[in-house]
């Protein structure tokens, strides 16, 4: 029976909350954190639990933040044995597609980030701009409202049905809201943004970005991903620097990489960070796909439990059937396993109690329930990720 075909997709900034991290900190992949920290040379811990909001709102540390917990989450789920058809991000959030296709690396990606949150931070200081999203008028009427007012507006990002952002100074955004309003938008809600993002505003953030992307090693993604500039399925690393260096004055295309999602044929959405903005966006332009987000531990549950009663079955790794009732144990880390001796079969296991260890690296369940099964022996050198246990739970 085939595969649940989903898309993986990713916030981008605006999507941060204060202490947006903590219900993590436990958890195997929040060791990506003091990798992030360590190659951005910032406490990045620090952003993901103690930044306030207004901290937050700051552009390097939105998008640095944002960036690092959609890796956690997706690296959790990737545990769990979930793979994905394809990927696609919103904005700041296509450098985590990257990142997740293996067209670049975690370190590459943390870099370029830093780099392209403190070039935009930059950009915006020097040419004060702000964003503001229209409701309920058809993208077109939008773009009329923009070109018919005197001052700098643009589009920004065409979200869904009925939701397009436009970008520029105050007063311009201000005269744009009047004009779409007289064409009938229901609504004009002002964005807290630090800049006008993806227009002309940020030109020379996009210079500079060109030379952190010159020294990026690129490579061909696993699976395809969907670009914001036009909306369409990559399967190379050719174009990768130009697009990403073009997505900085340029509108993001969601409603449209939604819809070149659908036609791939994706059963699931699934929106991997902080909040569920881009679920909402989905339900919105392709209601008939099915959605659903991972934000939290406690959405990994609920993610099994829609894989679960989906149509099409997805697998574990391994090509066993992983049903609601079943979860697996992975290895954190490369090395020999050894089993903790007082382990045993049938056993009642908690969420954190250790089962064993690979190397140096602790083996922690990140479930409650009965130990079924342990699917590596003792002395057998695993890999990051492998199966190492099997669990089943009550439902």
């Amino acid at each position: 029976m085939p595969s649940t075909q989903i898309a993986f997709t990713y916030p981008g900034q605006g999507s941060q909350a204060p202490a947006m991290g903590a219900p993590w900190v436990d958890h195997p992949s929040w060791e990506l954190v003091a990798e992030a920290t360590e190659v951005a040379e910032r406490d990045v811990a620090k952003l993901l639990l103690d930044a306030d909001a207004e901290e937050l709102k700051e552009t390097r540390n939105a998008q640095l933040s944002t960036f690092v917990l959609s890796m956690v989450v997706l690296d959790a789920v990737e545990r769990l044995g979930v793979e994905p058809a394809l990927h696609a991000g919103h904005s700041l959030g296509e450098y985590s597609a990257l990142v997740a296709s293996g067209a670049i690396s975690f370190a590459d990606g943390v870099r370029l980030v830093t780099e392209r949150g403190n070039a935009m931070q930059a950009a915006a200081d020097a040419t004060p701009g702000t964003m503001a999203a229209i409701l309920g008028l058809d993208d077109e009427l939008v773009e009329l409202a923009c070109n018919k007012t005197d001052g700098d507006v643009f589009v920004a990002n065409f979200n869904a049905p009925g939701q397009v952002v436009i970008a520029g100074s105050a007063s311009a955004i201000e005269e744009a809201g009047v004009l779409a309003k007289s064409l009938g938008a229901k609504r004009v809600m002002p964005i807290k943004v630090g800049g006008a993002f993806h227009t002309p505003f940020m030109a020379a953030a996009g210079e500079r970005l060109q030379k952190a992307l010159a020294d990026i090693d690129f490579r061909s993604p696993n699976r395809p991903v969907v670009a914001n500039v036009d909306a369409s399925i990559h399967t190379t690393e050719s174009e990768w620097r130009h697009l990403l260096s073009a997505q900085l004055t340029s509108p993001v295309r969601w409603r449209q990489s939604l819809h070149a999602i659908e036609e791939s044929g994706a059963d699931l959405i699934l929106e991997l960070g902080p909040g569920s903005v881009l679920t909402g966006m989905a339900k919105r332009t392709i209601g008939d796909v099915s959605r659903a987000s991972v934000a939290k531990p406690d959405d990994l549950d609920r993610l099994l439990e829609e894989l679960a009663h989906s149509p099409k079955i997805d697998r574990s790794p391994d090509g066993e059937v992983l049903y609601a009732s079943e979860r697996l144990v992975v290895s954190p880390g490369s090395g020999v396993f050894r089993p903790l001796s007082s382990t045993q079969i049938g056993e009642r296991v908690s969420a954190g109690d250790l089962i064993g260890h690979v190397g140096t690296n602790e083996v922690r369940t990140a479930f409650a329930g009965t130990l079924h099964g342990v699917l590596a022996i003792e002395g057998e050198r695993v890999a990051s990720a492998q199966p190492i246990a099997w669990l089943r739970v009550s439902t």
